[in-house]
């Protein structure tokens, strides 16, 4: 499956399209590396993702065999590490 398919089709992302952008923007590592959307994935694979909320490290537990609804999107990974971004104003939520 595709990374930028695996990260919308999941939920991780929200949109197929920013995934691809993310991807593009060296925001996303697959196994400590920069990764292209259209990179393959399988079962096992570490997936990194610097977003605005932050770090997160999610591992592929399995691969969705078609769409899925966006709830049952965290059935196909663990989350091994998040680190949250530090905000400016510790008021700001």
């Amino acid at each position: 499956m595709r990374l930028d398919l695996y990260l919308s089709t999941t939920g991780l992302v929200k949109r197929r399209t920013l995934a691809r952008q993310l991807c593009d923007g060296g925001k996303i590592k697959l196994n400590d590396k920069s990764a292209k959307a259209g990179k393959e994935i399988k079962v096992g694979d570490l997936i990194g993702m610097s977003l605005s909320s932050g770090f997160r490290l999610v591992e592929v537990t399995d691969l969705p065999a078609k769409s899925i609804p966006k709830k049952e999107g965290g059935n196909y990974y663990i989350i091994k590490e998040f680190i949250p971004k530090e905000r400016d104003n510790p008021h700001d939520i």
